[in-house]
């Protein structure tokens, strides 16, 4: 007897086809259809013609970034290729245009193979349900839910054409990771616009719809080409492309762009602009008043000031400190860490940013407060010339100081407890004892020799006969916002500060220098727009007057003399003017370098993220490294030497208001005149000054000069260096 075959029971359909027909007349009883058909939204609600990626352009309106919750571009139907709408249609639903928002056939063969497989393995949901449900409803899967989305895909049917619906399909359908829409899905898997796609791509596309987890050509490209493929196969049974078609789609190989293989939506742009990108962010946050909501939804064009070949440059310069070390801390970061800011010093833009060496989120470049060390000096030298009561020829004695523990803070105390502990002559272990870099001590020396030198005890001396109020004013006005009143001791002269300052603070303060006395505000924003180009905020430079310029001037000439023969010698660039300070706090747990040109400013720090951490570095078969203040100096070199090779170099422009060629004795700081003999000239400097505040005193040393000196100086002239 033959086997009968077994066929699924009716009874299913039949319940649910009755329970369809019962909700439907109760709704309808109820008034509950009507409300649904009122209640329903318009599809001219869904802002499709706003874009919700954001857009990261450089100064040159070159994009560098993007950020979004839903990578979206909208396009309209027009865009769509023919391929990819006949393929959506073909695998998502065939009777599209032909049905009234339901296709009941559709959903009973849905049932029928979920009951067959015992799982759900197909869907009955026209294209108009997909939509009715992305857009308007949530994912649960009631009864009641269903129902509505039945009834919203019957009410858009209504009110519009199918190529309408199919635009807003295409425009809103999930494609994969952050990517809703063709066009998104268009530009992440091929790199191309959607107009551009051939017939297989649009297959592709159309496949992953269904599940873009189990059909992504990422992740599992066999399944997405097997799906490719079954799409292509549709469109041949319904007559959308030939065999011939289908066949020579199916040959093509499967070409990814580049993004997409690297599996990244371009969200973070270039890894080294992602520091930058960060900042501004914040930027956009806290000065601008615009919400993290807006800048991953709201579709702003967001224009910077980044330097591409700048950042670049920063880049590359940041591959000198991988050669110096490559430890680990015990948070698997690399160190030392670094961080290097670049502004324009005539505007305050920023052109370049480094936040660190690894991928964490700490922004080392605005975020970390470290001690500046002898870069701070900068600030009491600055203050000291512009009160007209010191000259870069002014003398003060290089010698053994000591100061009550009263006028320091507590970490200088413990210094010159330890200081003493470490003497063999009995010493008072309340007493503050600073010393030198290389514990020498030179005796009488003129300010400029003592600044190229970076000799501590000056500084300290310069300090406490200025008075320490204006140094800090003054640096205070130039951009070092974090002081607090507890720096307010002698210690602030070689950088002892209560808590720090950032790269961005001391690229900001050295930039009044650079720029003749004026101090703008650092900026990375230059304006936001919406997607329509339409300007919503427009940053306009702040500049203020905090220096004269004949100050800044002769400061600056100074500073050259640390680059020139002091301790910035690394930062030399052959043929530029530089001018910079070296900073290095004691056992070596911070270096720094602040230089600037005409055209660029730029803060460099190195240092362990553990603050107590000195930068010394054992290695096997060789000496141990100690990172200093050397280093950070030949980092800004790298760094500003590729960043302005295409920059024309120039001076420093000189404004009124100096004499210079003014010859002093470097023993005395006094003047050389003519008839002076009997001072080598090795030991005769042609010095700078503010108007009014030249010596008029002749130097001790000087001698009457006889016939000989005279002849003997006319022919040695030329021959001295």
């Amino acid at each position: 007897m033959a086997r009968q075959r077994h066929r699924p029971s009716r009874r299913p359909y039949a319940v649910l086809l009755v329970t369809f027909a019962v909700a439907l007349a109760f709704g309808l009883a109820s008034g509950g259809l009507a409300a649904y058909l009122r209640s329903a939204p318009s599809l001219d609600e869904i802002r499709f013609d706003a874009e919700t990626v954001t857009y990261f352009y450089d100064r040159y309106g070159d994009e560098i970034a993007t950020r979004y919750r839903e990578h979206r571009i909208p396009v309209t139907i027009d865009q769509v290729p023919q391929s990819l709408k006949d393929a959506v249609v073909a695998i998502e639903d065939r009777q599209f245009y032909n049905h009234h928002g339901v296709n009941v056939a559709a959903i009973v063969r849905a049932v029928v193979a979920d009951l067959r497989a015992g799982a759900k393995v197909q869907g009955g949901s026209t294209i108009t349900q997909q939509l009715a449900k992305n857009v308007f409803l949530t994912h649960d899967k009631t009864f009641t839910r269903k129902l509505r989305e039945v009834l919203w895909a019957i009410q858009i049917e209504r009110k519009y054409a199918k190529e309408e619906i199919l635009e807003a399909y295409l425009n809103e359908i999930y494609w994969g990771p952050g990517i809703y829409g063709v066009q998104a899905a268009s530009q992440f898997y091929f790199g191309k616009p959607v107009s551009e796609l051939t017939l297989a791509e649009s297959a592709l596309l159309a496949g992953i719809i269904r599940n873009p987890g189990t059909y992504s050509p990422i992740t599992r490209p066999e399944a997405a080409v097997s799906r490719r493929n079954l799409v292509l196969e549709v469109m041949a049974e319904l007559g959308y492309i030939t065999p011939r078609e289908m066949n020579l789609a199916k040959a093509q190989p499967v070409e990814l762009a580049a993004a997409a293989t690297a599996r990244t939506s371009q969200a973070e742009g270039r890894a080294s602009d992602r520091w930058f990108v960060q900042y501004v962010m914040r930027q956009l946050v806290d000065k601008y008043h615009i919400s993290y909501e807006e800048i991953y939804q709201g579709g702003l064009r967001v224009y910077t000031t980044l330097d591409p070949a700048m950042q670049q440059a920063a880049e590359q310069a940041m591959t000198y400190v991988d050669s110096l070390s490559n430890e680990r801390d015990a948070n698997g970061l690399r160190k030392p860490q670094a961080a290097l800011v670049a502004l324009d010093p005539a505007t305050g833009a920023i052109r370049a940013m480094i936040g660190g060496r690894d991928g964490d989120e700490f922004n080392r470049a605005w975020q970390a407060y470290r001690q500046p060390g002898s870069a701070n000096k900068v600030f009491v030298y600055t203050a000291a010339i512009d009160s007209q009561r010191f000259t870069p020829a002014t003398m003060l004695v290089d010698e053994p100081v000591e100061y009550p523990k009263e006028q320091l803070p507590e970490p200088l105390v413990a210094e010159g407890r330890a200081q003493a502990a470490a003497t063999e002559e009995p010493a008072d272990p309340e007493m503050w004892r600073p010393r030198n870099h290389d514990d020498q001590y030179r005796g009488p020396v003129t300010l400029r020799d003592a600044l190229a030198d970076s000799i501590n005890v000056v500084a300290i001396k310069l300090l406490d006969q200025l008075g320490i109020p204006r140094a800090i004013n003054l640096a205070q006005k130039m951009g070092i916002t974090s002081l607090n009143p507890e720096d307010r001791h002698l210690g602030f002269a070689i950088g002892g500060l209560t808590r720090g300052v950032t790269p961005m603070e001391m690229a900001e303060a050295y930039g009044v220098l650079a720029n003749q006395g004026i101090h703008t505000e650092p900026f990375a924003v230059v304006k936001v727009t919406d997607a329509s180009g339409m300007t919503l905020w427009e940053t306009q430079p702040q500049r203020e007057i905090v220096l004269d310029a004949a100050t800044a001037y002769l400061v600056t000439d100074m500073l050259r003399d640390v680059v020139e023969r002091g301790t910035g010698k690394n930062a030399r660039i052959p043929g530029r003017d530089v001018a910079g300070k070296t900073g290095t706090t004691n056992e070596f747990t911070d270096a720094w370098f602040v230089g600037y040109t005409p055209e660029l400013v730029a803060a460099v720090w190195i240092g362990n993220d553990q603050a107590s951490e000195p930068m010394l570095y054992q290695f096997p078969n060789r000496d141990p490294l100690r990172i200093g203040s050397a280093g950070a100096a030949e980092l800004w070199r790298r760094f500003a030497s590729r960043a302005l090779e295409n920059v024309p170099a120039s001076t420093f422009a000189r404004p009124p208001g100096l004499v210079d060629g003014v010859p002093i004795d470097v023993k005395t700081g006094l003047l050389v005149d003519d008839g002076c003999a009997g001072i080598p000239r090795a030991e005769i400097r042609q010095e700078i000054f503010l108007q009014g505040t030249q010596p008029v005193d002749p130097s001790p040393r000087c001698q009457p000069a006889s016939p000989f000196h005279f002849l003997w100086d006319w022919f040695t002239r030329g021959r001295q260096p």
